[in-house]
Order: structure tokens, then C-alpha cells, then sequence
């Protein structure tokens, strides 16, 4: 028995040595890490600057804000109510969360639905919906895509960039797929000026 309880301890001793050894190559990777994202910083600015927001774990980024979201779907609508549509208009953030969905009074209930999966399909895919319409049908290696959920492979989806960066996008349902995709396009061009 004696025997047994010092084996024991010997194997207690062993992996409370091996748990510190880890501990103490964890923090010296830690600290090198932490120094080499200084240095990285340091390389970009004056060798006097903070690391930057992104080396310290933040993220700036840029998204559609309400105001900018209810203008681009109220002009969305009212490009297919020009045409003598009665429409519904989505727009989402650049997660592919709703901020606005409009539907025109006349407008059918399943229309806002539609429209809220075309914007969630341009987002995710940072392309127009009639793009990926083509992609998806044309090429059996994306056909895939179609069966995620949310994703709705029919046009009236764009994607809102600012420069290359897809910071949302508007869905437009209730038309022609050819006038859906007008309507969400001239959506996003009334505010251009503010996308620059």
C-alpha cells in the first residue's frame, strides 16, 4: 500500500510539473506574440505609436445605417411603383440582419419574405442576385449554394459597397425578375453620393 501511495504522489508530482511547463510556454508564447503585434504595429507607424486597433483585437468596419437603409428601400420602392408595381423592399446590414422591410400597401405578404432572402443573398455573396441566378444555374460546382438557408437565387438582390467593401444589401420583390433587379439597383444608386 505504501508503495502504491508513492507512485501516486510520483505521478501527481510529474503532471503537476508537466501543468507549470505548460503554463510557463503558454505565457512566454503569449508575451512573444504580444510583442511581434507591437513590432508589427510599430512597422506601419512611428516607432512612439500604440499598436493599432487591429492588432489589439478590435475591428473597425463600416455598415448601412437605419437613415441610409429606410432611403435605399423607400427609393427601391418607389422605382417599381413608377413602373406600376406594388413591391416589397428589404435591406440588410452588412451580417445580413434586416434593418428595413417595406411593402407596399397592395402589395402581397410573401413579397417581404423574398425580398429579405434576396438581400441576405447578395450580402453573402457580395454579388448581385441575377449574378448568382447565372452562377448557381450554369455550374453544377455551385448548384449547392441554392440549398443554404435564407438563399434565394432569383434577381432583385445588390449588394451596398462602399468602394470593393459590401457593407449590406437590398432585396426588391414583386415585379419582373428583370424590373426587380432595376428597382434594387436604382435603390442603392438614389444615395451614391453618400456611398463614397
Amino acid at each position: 500500500m505504501k508503495t502504491l501511495n508513492r507512485g501516486l504522489r510520483a505521478i501527481s508530482l510529474k503532471r503537476a510539473m508537466a501543468l507549470n511547463m505548460f503554463v510557463v510556454v503558454g505565457s512566454a508564447m503569449l508575451l512573444c506574440a504580444r510583442v511581434s503585434a507591437q513590432e508589427s504595429g510599430s512597422a506601419h507607424g512611428s516607432a512612439d505609436a500604440p499598436a493599432s486597433a487591429s492588432a489589439s483585437g478590435v475591428i473597425m468596419q463600416r455598415s448601412v445605417s437605419l437613415s441610409l437603409a429606410k432611403a435605399i428601400a423607400e427609393a427601391t420602392l418607389a422605382a417599381c411603383r413608377e413602373k406600376g408595381y406594388h413591391t416589397a423592399a428589404a435591406v440588410v446590414d452588412r451580417a445580413g440582419q434586416v434593418l428595413v422591410i417595406l411593402r407596399d400597401e397592395q402589395g402581397t405578404s410573401q413579397l417581404a419574405e423574398m425580398a429579405r432572402r434576396k438581400a441576405y443573398t447578395a450580402r453573402m455573396f457580395r454579388t448581385t442576385t441575377l449574378e448568382f441566378q447565372k452562377r448557381t444555374a450554369d455550374n453544377p460546382q455551385y448548384a449547392g449554394q441554392r440549398n443554404l438557408p435564407d438563399i434565394l437565387a432569383l434577381s432583385g438582390g445588390v449588394p451596398i459597397k462602399v468602394g470593393d467593401e459590401t457593407i449590406g444589401a437590398v432585396g426588391s420583390a414583386g415585379s419582373t425578375l428583370e424590373q426587380d433587379d432595376a428597382c434594387a439597383k436604382a435603390g442603392v444608386a438614389k444615395v451614391a453620393d453618400l456611398l463614397k
